[in-house]
């Protein structure tokens, strides 16, 4: 009985850990199912994330004696930018921005930053708040002024400076704000490809307005409805106006994806002009108080230019007539060839081989078989050994009868 007790003890010492053991194996998918959980819940950002860069502040704490009364305001929405013109900015692909109030010596600076996917967009808005008429300054890509406000671009910013008063030494503290914005890199940071369309003579540089759909269009002054230009198809418009001597004219130029579109939106506008009061919608102001004898449509590949203005008829045609569409041809680097395009070499390589071989030793084999033949038929012997009748004969008659005589002969012993 001592002996079973003993037995039975060391069994359910044995067991404990087993079971325990099993129990914890049970419990491991429950933990496993939560940590999965936790996982999906709060994924692990990726190496492309982990390696992109933060975006640069776009306004320092102080600049040129100038000090921030409060830390920069960061702007990520462009009903905080502009509110009236928030439709606008979104058209142009406003990223985001920052706003800072400065003070120096009793005067104040406000300063605003826009900034925007890329260098398009940041020349269409410059374009969209300058107007017409305001001086050109020297500052990052492009800048203009008007009293006491200095608007400027440079890459994907715009900059919009307010002084409480304008000094002497402004310009150079905006150039010094310029040197210290982040620049895109790469096509980012190249200005829109329309602009090479314009012609350059009699052209007023401070008059272009760049334009990516219906609200950024109609607030820059636009010569054609919105609806008329066809925003909705990928169109971009540039508009300027050019110094001819009978007067100034205004040259738009609407850019769309294909030739296709461009023909079908030049004979809309076309019917839309020749409408005159009875077009629908009715003429915008630009139009109205245009020479209707001076307006003209012209088109040339995707671009679909228009002349309005006061100037006479004939410069209204020489200024169209000079805006042509050239396309540029780049060459395309070759891929690099594919496992099947080794293969087919390779299969094609060996057959060239052994055709070179088979021509090769058919042409051997004439040759030997010829040189034989020849030289057999110039010693007097047939050309093929096959006809010749070297066989070595026995004459073996005589032998065999002499041979069958002594066999019949009678025995002497008899």
């Amino acid at each position: 009985m001592r002996w079973m007790s003993v037995v039975a003890c060391s069994l359910a010492l044995l067991a404990g850990p087993v079971i325990c053991q099993a129990q914890g194996t049970a419990s491991n998918p429950a933990v496993k199912s939560k940590a999965a959980e936790k996982s999906k819940a709060a994924p692990k950002p990726t190496e492309a994330e982990k390696a992109a860069p933060a975006p640069a502040a776009l306004l320092p704490d102080a600049i040129a004696g100038w000090v921030a009364a409060e830390p920069a305001k960061k702007i990520t929405d462009a009903a905080q930018a502009d509110p009236a013109n928030a439709a606008a900015l979104k058209e142009y692909d406003f990223s985001d921005g920052m706003t800072a109030d400065y003070k120096r010596s009793g005067e104040t600076l406000n300063l605003r930053a826009l900034r925007f996917r890329d260098a398009s967009g940041a020349y269409g808005a410059y374009t969209f708040y300058r107007q017409n008429g305001w001086p050109k300054e020297s500052i990052g890509s492009g800048a203009t002024s008007d009293h006491n406000r200095v608007l400027f671009w440079l890459g994907n910013i715009v900059v919009d400076a307010n002084f409480s008063k304008i000094g002497p030494m402004s310009g150079s503290e905006m150039r010094e704000l310029a040197a210290g914005l982040p620049k895109p890199l790469g096509p980012n940071a190249l200005p829109p490809p329309i602009l090479g369309n314009l012609p350059k003579d009699s052209l007023d540089g401070q008059t272009t307005h760049y334009a990516l759909g219906p609200a950024g269009y109609v607030g820059s002054g636009g010569v054609l409805p919105p609806e008329v230009v066809g925003f909705d198809r990928g169109a971009e418009v540039v508009t300027a106006t050019y110094t001819l001597r009978s007067g100034p004219a205004t040259l738009t130029i609407i850019d769309y994806p294909t030739p296709q579109m461009a023909t079908a939106q030049e004979a809309r506008i076309r019917d839309y002009i020749k409408a005159g009061n009875q077009a629908n919608p009715a003429w915008p102001k630009p139009l109205q108080d245009s020479d209707p004898a001076s307006v003209e449509v012209r088109r040339s590949g995707p671009l679909v230019a228009l002349v309005s203005g006061d100037a006479i008829p004939d410069e209204s045609h020489k200024l169209l007539a000079t805006v042509h569409f050239e396309v540029e041809l780049t060459s395309v680097p070759q891929p690099m060839e594919s496992e099947v395009a080794k293969t087919s070499q390779l299969l094609l390589g060996i057959a060239a081989l052994v055709i070179v071989g088979a021509s090769a030793a058919i042409l051997l084999g004439f040759f030997l078989g010829g040189g034989r033949a020849l030289y057999r038929v110039a010693h007097g012997k047939p050309a093929s050994a096959v006809y010749e009748e070297e066989f070595i004969s026995l004459d073996l008659q005589e032998e065999r009868i002499d041979s069958v005589g002594s066999v019949d002969s009678p025995s002497p012993k008899r």
